[in-house]
């Protein structure tokens, strides 16, 4: 049967057959009342764990809103406006807000990139702006001794919305909530000292309890308070499923346990092969990004199986030290032991294939160089039925597959 997989802004086929398919992980289906901007009004409507927005702002202060840059899907053109409605409510005047994008190792934005996460409406009337590193004010240091060192802007602002969508994340467990500060607005140094806690093993998607990750990350709200977020859940489609508002903790954990209800996919076999895609633009634009759909087809592939990753990674690597590191090791063990000798960002997402890679072998399907694939460990294909082919020449022709359409948010849970 033939099956489409995103791949940039398009979608590519493949064709499996029943014989060897055992499973194709979509999203449980849920009770959903409303959606888009209609579910965010709800949210608006009936906050968790604090007042409503337009009771909290006060006409003249400076509003900060933190939401996502363009590799993230959160869909801040739908949400933003029903924000500032609520501003605006509270007598609060386009020119006391900015809007700020997260960038956290990210690189700069266009301005037609800003423009197209917000909308031309909100573009051309309020102050849209990048985060940068390299302005920042130091507040202090978490208990894990990682620096607090924010963006000025977000700093000096009197009050700080954040916004944000969930899904896992392979070692935060979650997205969303006060991610949007840390790494969002942070600096190098400080998102590097967070993320070096990565390599332990409570680090791990799913897990918001024991994270010592995600613990680090909210320790660092005591020297810069949230006021409000506004986070959301999207379905396989992109569109909003679920909204969450209000206190930063309290509607963030309502929104990670909606999504478990959602994405978490229990399952009883591993599969030979299992075929991802990470859901296509924005989220495939770099092999940085599209990795999160590597990490989670992990949990569905038996040891010495084959991960075919669907990932258009148009801009090419995506971030210096994750090429850099990369290109430069010898074998992927080499990758595992610098990361814990020497933790760096950007080197840590290098190690995380290299821990896929101790136990499967990742075909790559890309717009990228076939050389620079293989230089990188991975083994590259132009179309997803060339690879798959491949793969069951490797693993036989009766090897059992899963399908996993959308990488980036569905979880496997392997059932014991």
């Amino acid at each position: 049967m033939e099956y489409d997989l995103g791949f940039a802004k398009t979608t590519v086929k493949v064709n499996i057959d029943d014989k060897n398919l055992i499973g194709i992980f979509h999203a449980n289906k849920v009770k959903v009342k409303l959606t888009g901007a209609s579910e965010v009004k709800r949210a608006l409507e009936n906050p968790i764990g604090t007042k409503k927005l337009y009771e909290i702002v006060k006409p003249g202060e400076k509003i900060a809103v933190i939401t996502s840059d363009i590799t993230r899907p959160m869909p801040s053109r739908t949400v933003l406006p029903i924000v500032l409605e609520e501003l605006y409510r509270a007598g609060v005047k386009n020119e006391d807000i900015t809007i700020v994008f997260a960038l956290g190792s990210h690189r700069k934005q266009t301005e037609e990139e800003k423009r197209y996460l917000v909308g031309e409406d909100i573009y051309n009337k309020i102050n849209c702006i990048d985060s940068d590193s390299n302005d920042f004010v130091h507040l202090g240091y978490t208990d894990n001794n990682t620096p607090v060192d924010i963006f000025t802007p977000v700093v000096k602002a009197d009050r700080r919305i954040c916004l944000g969508n969930i899904e896992y994340h392979y070692f935060a467990g979650y997205s969303g909530g006060a991610k949007a500060i840390m790494p969002g607005v942070s600096t190098r140094e400080a998102i590097q000292a967070n993320h070096s806690r990565m390599v332990e093993e409570a680090a791990h998607a799913g897990n918001i309890i024991t994270n010592p990750v995600r613990k680090d990350i909210e320790d660092a709200i005591k020297f810069i308070p949230i006021d409000f977020i506004v986070n959301v859940v999207l379905d396989e489609k992109k569109e909003i499923i679920k909204a969450v508002a209000g206190d930063y903790i309290d509607a963030h954990r309502e929104g990670c346990r909606f999504l478990d209800s959602f994405y978490k996919i229990p399952f009883k076999e591993k599969a030979d092969i299992v075929v991802t895609s990470i859901g296509g633009y924005p989220k495939d634009i770099n092999l940085y990004q599209a990795q999160k759909a590597l990490d989670n087809a992990k949990y569905a592939v038996k040891k010495a199986g084959i991960i075919i990753l669907v990932a258009s990674c148009r801009e090419g690597l995506g971030e210096k030290t994750f090429e850099e590191w990369l290109l430069k090791a010898k074998d992927p063990e080499e990758l595992i032991k610098k990361i814990k000798s020497n933790f760096k960002l950007g080197g840590h997402k290098a190690a995380a294939i290299a821990m896929v890679l101790q136990n499967a072998k990742v075909f790559l399907v890309s717009e990228l160089n076939p050389k620079l694939v293989k230089d990188i460990f991975l083994e590259p294909f132009n179309d997803v039925q060339s690879a798959l082919d491949y793969a069951y020449k490797e693993m036989g022709e009766d090897a059992k597959v899963i399908l996993i359409p959308n990488g980036g948010s569905i979880l496997p849970i392997l059932e014991k």
